[in-house]
Parts: structure tokens; C-alpha cells; sequence
């Protein structure tokens, strides 16, 4: 059976390789002309960064034009989702993990989900005997699981939603968002890790 941490890998993995699909695809579309730079947005005109709150799904590639950036970022974005949620398990799904995210980052696959999966496949290979702390402590963290995990995705498909109602609302409070999605990260990551210790 899976360990809560891994099962953080699990889907922290399978999100940054769902994204990587997505920022591909857009990529893709864009055709073969180079990146505008080092970072660039992965949705191409009329998306104007400058207006929408997801600044048209910023990405970085050290690849030469924007289709092959979208065709290695497919292919990597599908094995990274399958690693994720089939091999994590494995003694080396972790490192394998934080490489496939680190690469998705470097080659097109987005910048935030990229980080996200990098999270996930280091957090896959920590040991939940190294977590110290006071045993009501770790209880009470450990409570949190995976409610932590569910309220994580459920903040970032709420942000979708708002933005696709509101893109006002989502630049209005965008600073919320920004400190409140790394909050419930780390939470979950804390969580998992409080749950195997005690567990």
C-alpha cells in the first residue's frame, strides 16, 4: 500500500504532467517559429499576458522553436502522468519523478505545475521515520489527511473556474490566490508526512 507520501507524488506528478500536455498542445499550435525568449507564453495571440490572469500559461524551454517545445512537452507530459501514477511506488519513483518535472520546466511544460511535480517526486522519496516533532502534534497534522490533498486540487479547479467567470475577480485577488495555493501545498506535504509517521 501506497504511503501517503507518495501518494502526494502520486498526484502532485500527475497534475504537472497533465499541465505539460496542455502547455504543449498550446505550444504546438503556435507552429514552428522560436520562443519570443527564455520564457514565453504557451497560449500565443490573442491571448495578451498583460490582460488575463494567467498571463497565458507562462513556460520555458531551451528548445529551438515553439512545436518542437510542444511535441517534447506532450511526450514528456504523458510519461511523467504515467510514472506518477503507476511507478512512484518503485524505491527510485521519486528521483525519477523530480527528473521528468525538471525537464517538463526546462523543455516547454509549463513553470508552477513543472515545480509542483518537482514537490512531489522529492517529497516520494522521503522516509516518514525522519519526521520528529511532538507525537500530539504530528496527530493533529496527520488528522488533516488527505482532506489537505483534496482541499489542494479543489482550491486550483476553483481558481480555474473563477478566472474563467471572472478574470477581473482572479486579477483583483490574485495576491490571495498566490500566498493561499503554497500554503495548502505545503499543508498537504506536511500532512502526508505527519500521517506516516504516525500510521
Amino acid at each position: 500500500m501506497a504511503s501517503a507520501l507518495q501518494n502526494v507524488g502520486r498526484w502532485f506528478g500527475a497534475f504537472a504532467g497533465l499541465a505539460g500536455i496542455e502547455h504543449g498542445w498550446f505550444e504546438l499550435q503556435q507552429g514552428n517559429v522560436p520562443p519570443p525568449g527564455l520564457m514565453f507564453p504557451s497560449l500565443g495571440p490573442p491571448c495578451d499576458p498583460e490582460a488575463v490572469w494567467h498571463n497565458c500559461e507562462p513556460a520555458i524551454t531551451l528548445l529551438p522553436s515553439l512545436q518542437m517545445a510542444g511535441i517534447v512537452s506532450i511526450i514528456l507530459g504523458a510519461l511523467t502522468v504515467v510514472w506518477a501514477m503507476v511507478l512512484i511506488g518503485r524505491w527510485y519513483g521519486g528521483p525519477v519523478l523530480a527528473l521528468l518535472s525538471i525537464l517538463l520546466l526546462a523543455l516547454g511544460g509549463g513553470v508552477v505545475p513543472p515545480v509542483i511535480g518537482l514537490l512531489g517526486g522529492l517529497v516520494a522519496i522521503r522516509s516518514p521515520a525522519m519526521v520528529t516533532g511532538r507525537a500530539g502534534v504530528r496527530r493533529a497534522a496527520a488528522a488533516l489527511w488527505p482532506w489537505s490533498l483534496v482541499a489542494f486540487f479543489a482550491s486550483l479547479a476553483a481558481m480555474v473556474v473563477a478566472g474563467q467567470l471572472s478574470n477581473e475577480l482572479m486579477t483583483q485577488y490574485g495576491l490571495i490566490v498566490l500566498v493561499g495555493i503554497p500554503l495548502l501545498m505545503i499543508l498537504t506535504v506536511v500532512s502526508a508526512w505527519a500521517h506516516d509517521s504516525v500510521g
